[in-house]
C-alpha cells in the first residue's frame, strides 16, 4: 500500500513513514538483538561471579512491601522473606494502604512471630507510590528493596544486589532491578509470560543498559534502591499509574545510573486470565504514555543534554504511534475484506492475503529469532522449553498490549493535566 497525493516530496516522506511503521516490529527485534550482544560483550556493570558477603560486612536493608487487600499472599510472602533469605542484617516493613480485608489481622499476628517485621497502617487507600513514600520515613536501611506482596526473591538475592552497589564504579547507581520470572505457570497465559519476561523484558533491559547505561523502567515488584537516590529525585510520583517507570526516568534524567541484574531472579504471581492480563497491561501502558508525555518536549529540545534518553523516547514514540497504526490498518483490512468479498473481487482478496502472509512470516521469523536467543541467554537456557508458547504470545499478547495503549491514551493525558491519582485495586491472587 502506497500513498499518492501528487506532491512528490510529501508522498516520499509519508510512504517512508508507512514503511517504518509496517516493519517496526521486525526492525525492533533486530535492534534488541544487537543491544543484547552489546550487553554480553562490553557492558561494564555486568557481573557473572558474585562475591558472598560476610555477616559483619552486610549493609542494613529494608524490604518494603506496599500492600492493599493482600490476604491471599501476604503471609506466605512474609514467611518466605523471614526464613529463606541468605542474609541476616535486614528488616521487613509492610505499608498497609487502607486494606479492607483480613490483611491487618494477618500482619498483627505475624508481628508477634517476627521481631524484625514492622507495619505502618494508612487508613485511606492512596496508592502504591504514596505508601512507599510514607514507608520510607520508617526505614532503617541505607538500601530499600521494593517487594510486592505476591513476589519472592531468590534466597541469595540480597547479597547479590550488594555486589553492584559495593563495586568501585557503583557509587552512582540509584537502583538495581532483578530478572522477573513466573511463579504460577498453571495456564497458557501464565506460561506465555515466561516467554515474555525472558525475551521482551529481559532482552530489552539488557539492550538498554548495554548500549545506553540506563533502562526505560524498573521492575516495581523487586528492585533494590539506594535510599539517598530516592530522596534526591523527590521520591515516587504519586499521581502516576506506574511508579517504577516514572522513578526510573527521574533517576536517569537526574544523572544517576541504573542496572539490570539478569542473574538475580525473583518470582511473581502473574495474571492467569485475559481480563486480569488486560487490566495489568492497561496500567503499564498508561504509565508508559505518562512518562512519554512528561518528558517528550524536554528531551527533544535538549538532545545533547539527554543524549542517552533520545533513543528511549524515539522507541516509545514509535511504540505508541504503532499501536494506533496497527488498529487503524486492522480496521481498513477488515473493511477491504468485506468489500472484495461482496463485490466478488477475489483477485484483490487473494493478493491482500498473500501480502499479509508474507508480512506475518517475516514478523514471526524475527520474533522467533529474538525469543530463541533470549531464552538461550536467560537463566542458562533453562526456560527454552517455553518457546513452544511463542505463537500464542505473538497472537494474544501483541493484541492486548496494543489495545491497552490505545484505550489508555486519553486517561494518560488527563493525568498529565493534573487529574490523575495513584489509588490501586489489588489484582486477583491465587495461593501457590
Amino acid at each position: 500500500m502506497t500513498i499518492h497525493t501528487g506532491i512528490p516530496s510529501f508522498d516520499a516522506f509519508v510512504n517512508f513513514l508507512l514503511l517504518i511503521f509496517v516493519s517496526y516490529p521486525i526492525l525492533g527485534a533486530f535492534c534488541w538483538l544487537i543491544g543484547l550482544m552489546c550487553y554480553q560483550l562490553i557492558y561494564r556493570h555486568r557481573i557473572v561471579n558474585y562475591n558472598k558477603m560476610s555477616q559483619k560486612d552486610e549493609p542494613f536493608i529494608t524490604i518494603m512491601i506496599p500492600a492493599h487487600n493482600e490476604e491471599i499472599m501476604i503471609e506466605q510472602t512474609i514467611n518466605y522473606l523471614m526464613n529463606n533469605l541468605n542474609y541476616t542484617n535486614y528488616e521487613v516493613l509492610v505499608v498497609d494502604d487502607g486494606s479492607k480485608d483480613r490483611t491487618p489481622e494477618i500482619l498483627q499476628r505475624l508481628m508477634i512471630k517476627y521481631h524484625n517485621l514492622k507495619v505502618v497502617r494508612i487508613e485511606k487507600n492512596q496508592g502504591k507510590a504514596h505508601a512507599f513514600n510514607i514507608g520510607l520515613a520508617f526505614t532503617k536501611g541505607e538500601f530499600v528493596l521494593s517487594n510486592d506482596a505476591d513476589t519472592i526473591p531468590e534466597p541469595d538475592a540480597l547479597w547479590k544486589y550488594m555486589n553492584y552497589f559495593d563495586a568501585k564504579n557503583g557509587k552512582n547507581i540509584a537502583a538495581v532491578t532483578a530478572n522477573m520470572d513466573v511463579q504460577n505457570r498453571d495456564t497458557i497465559i501464565a506460561k506465555s509470560q515466561t516467554v515474555e519476561f525472558a525475551s521482551i523484558v529481559g532482552v530489552i533491559k539488557r539492550s538498554q543498559v548495554g548500549v545506553f547505561g540506563n533502562m526505560y523502567a524498573y521492575s516495581g515488584a523487586n528492585t533494590m534502591y539506594r535510599r539517598d537516590a530516592l530522596i534526591d529525585v523527590g521520591l515516587f510520583r504519586q499521581d502516576r499509574a506506574t511508579e517504577d517507570i516514572s522513578i526510573a526516568w527521574d533517576h536517569q534524567i537526574s544523572g544517576w545510573s541504573t542496572v539490570f541484574a539478569p542473574n538475580i531472579f525473583f518470582y511473581m504471581n502473574v495474571p492467569d486470565n485475559l481480563r486480569s492480563l488486560f487490566h495489568q497491561r492497561q496500567r503499564w501502558a498508561k504509565g508508559g504514555t505518562e512518562v512519554w508525555l512528561s518528558n517528550f518536549w524536554n528531551i527533544f529540545t535538549h538532545p545533547f543534554r539527554f543524549s542517552r534518553q533520545i533513543a528511549f523516547m524515539i522507541d516509545n514514540t514509535f511504540s505508541i504511534t504503532w499501536s494506533f497504526f496497527y488498529f487503524l490498518t486492522l480496521i481498513l483490512f477488515c473493511l477491504s475484506f468485506a468489500e472484495f468479498l461482496v463485490t466478488g473481487n477475489y483477485d484483490q482478496l487473494a493478493f491482500m492475503f498473500a501480502m499479509s502472509f508474507i508480512f506475518v512470516t517475516f514478523e514471526m521469523f524475527a520474533g522467533l529469532l529474538q525469543l530463541s536467543s533470549a531464552l538461550i541467554v536467560d537463566d542458562r537456557a533453562r526456560k527454552f522449553k517455553y518457546l513452544i508458547f511463542m505463537p500464542f504470545y505473538s497472537l494474544i499478547y501483541w493484541q492486548v498490549n496494543s489495545l491497552a495503549v490505545v484505550t489508555t491514551f486519553i486517561p494518560a493525558i488527563q493525568t498529565i493535566r493534573g487529574h490523575g491519582n495513584g489509588t490501586w485495586v489489588s489484582p486477583t491472587r491465587h495461593l501457590q
